[in-house]
């Protein structure tokens, strides 16, 4: 769960590749997005399991 909204609307996204780089996906949309690790741990709210 990140701090601020995709643009469609949803906060939800599932961790696809970790490494240097992070790579999620939105769950609402399919959109992928590539951040670097420090970006992503600043963007991050919560870590939901399933």
């Amino acid at each position: 769960m990140m701090k601020k909204n995709h643009p469609c609307g949803s906060n939800n996204f599932e961790i696809v590749r970790v490494g240097a780089d992070i790579k999620i996906k939105c769950l609402n949309c399919g959109h992928t997005i590539m951040l670097p690790r420090v970006e992503f741990n600043k963007k991050v709210k919560k870590i939901i399991s399933l």
